[in-house]
């Protein structure tokens, strides 16, 4: 029996009537023509949506809109591959009917409206709204490092310009001993050749520390820690994260469908001071009193924690275990019971601290200690508590942020687990069904842009996914959004 054979290629054929033939009605191009569609881009901040009366007529943004929202989905970024597919994918064909822009307009368009991006991630997230599917009751808030157009060796830290100043002077020194040494006369004298080298070499290390020199005042006049010389935004991260240097990317999951609520892109290495940022930002979108937002230990502070509250979000942040005690393997903080009432610490030997003296800490924000110096002499448990003559115990005047927090915690232990399954979905689905380990533009407004796009085509592929294009989706798209 003999396989399935192809057709003729020279075979003339019989085409559809219509380029429309070619998409079925479920596809996802059909949504997104008419989710564009209904948007006022004018609004969103995108320019030239009125054209105008003279010149050559450009291109409406709404197409190279779809166009993007098109290639994020399916990971085609670059907008010379987006050039690429508007001439040989029947898909973008239909979506752009047969407009062919060059890679030039669609990457200038990127950039001339990256502000704009993210009130279309917003608009759908109003959409997602309405399709109820967020349940608008508890939303786990992480981050990620991507890399960024930057590599290693042009970044630069205090610490690390002067130890490469150090190394190249090292360097030039020995170099210029050896080239002495070649100068003499003498029967041990190197060749011709091997002076010239030495001479290139030298020459090399000079320029180079001069390079330093400047890379060393270009970080002084910014007042920054550490300077980019290909991204200027962009940062080293912390070793842990494998990213070199790159961006810090947050987002606010709903932990009904693990959709993005919210999104945004800093250069902040820590997470320190986010939370709130994020998690009111998300709170406003799903248009809700009050929200409750988990989060990992990288976001404990207390400062954040406290403006947290204030903005109708109720915070549920694990205490890391950090400190001098800890790393000297003596009684955390937490074993010792506070009493609001009595306004004392107990000890793990039993024995009550009070409050000794106060002094101010970040600002207005003023820390008390507590202390029982009495006790700490004749206490068996000592050894296991602190090497100094007594152990202090330090509180915040705004602790009690804290306090209410831990009890939260307490009751609802699980959460923590609804935190990492909820927050790493969008993240393993961004870098792996994705492919995006690393953005394409520099300078954080524009890696801005990059990442809305990215959470648009997540979000849109997850709602597609939950209830279908057809049946549930046309009705409001019909409506505009």
């Amino acid at each position: 029996m003999a396989h399935i054979s192809g057709g003729d290629r020279s075979q003339l054929l019989l085409l559809p009537d219509s380029v429309d033939d070619y998409v079925g009605p479920d596809n996802v191009v059909r949504f997104i023509d008419a989710f564009v569609d209904g948007l006022d881009l004018r609004a969103a901040g995108f320019g030239r949506v009125q054209a105008k009366s003279t010149g050559r007529p450009g291109y409406d943004p709404a197409d190279l809109l779809k166009l993007y929202i098109y290639g994020y989905l399916n990971r085609v970024r670059s907008s010379r591959r987006l050039e690429v597919e508007t001439h040989r994918n029947l898909e973008v064909i239909w979506l752009l009917r047969r407009l062919t822009p060059d890679f030039k307009t669609i990457a200038d368009f990127r950039r001339d409206n990256r502000t704009a991006f993210r009130q279309v991630f917003r608009e759908f997230v109003l959409l997602c709204r309405e399709l109820d599917l967020f349940g608008r009751e508890l939303i786990a808030v992480d981050g990620t490092r991507i890399k960024a157009v930057n590599s290693r060796e042009r970044n630069f830290t205090k610490a690390k310009l002067a130890k490469a100043i150090a190394e190249s002077d090292e360097r030039l020194a020995r170099y210029l001993k050896q080239l002495d040494e070649a100068d003499k006369d003498g029967e041990d004298a190197p060749e011709r050749g091997t002076v010239e080298r030495l001479q290139e070499k030298i020459a090399a290390l000079r320029k180079r520390r001069e390079r330093l020199d400047d890379h060393g005042k270009a970080l002084a006049d910014s007042g920054a820690d550490q300077i980019s010389l290909t991204d200027p935004d962009a940062r080293a991260m912390h070793s842990s994260s494998r990213v070199g240097v790159g961006y810090n990317v947050q987002i606010a999951v709903d932990t009904k469908h693990k959709l993005i609520a919210e999104q945004q892109v800093h250069n902040k290495v820590s997470d320190l001071g986010l939370l709130t940022e994020t998690a009111k930002a998300a709170r406003e979108t799903l248009d809700v009193a009050q929200i409750d937002a988990v989060a990992d230990r990288g976001y404990f502070k207390i400062e954040d924690i406290e403006a947290c509250e204030t903005a109708g979000i109720v915070p549920y942040v694990p205490k890391p275990q950090r400190g001098s005690a800890v790393a000297k393997g003596f009684f955390p903080k937490d074993q010792f019971r506070y009493d609001a009432e009595a306004d004392i610490y107990t000890c793990p030997g039993g024995a009550a601290l009070r409050h000794v003296h106060s002094r101010p800490v970040r600002g207005e924000i003023r820390v008390f200690d507590y202390a029982n110096a009495a006790a700490c002499k004749s206490c068996a448990l000592k050894t296991r508590c602190t090497t100094a003559a007594y152990r202090k115990v330090a509180r915040y005047e705004n602790e009690a942020v804290l306090d209410r927090m831990a009890k939260r915690l307490a009751a609802r232990p699980g959460v923590l687990d609804e935190r990492r399954e909820s927050v790493e979905h969008p993240f393993g689905s961004v870098k792996q069904w994705m492919g995006q380990g690393a953005f394409l533009m520099r300078r954080l407004e524009n890696v801005r842009a990059e990442f809305s796009l990215t959470a648009i085509a997540y979000n849109l592929r997850r709602a597609i996914s939950l209830v279908g294009i057809p049946a549930e989706l046309w009705p409001i798209l019909g409506d505009g959004v």
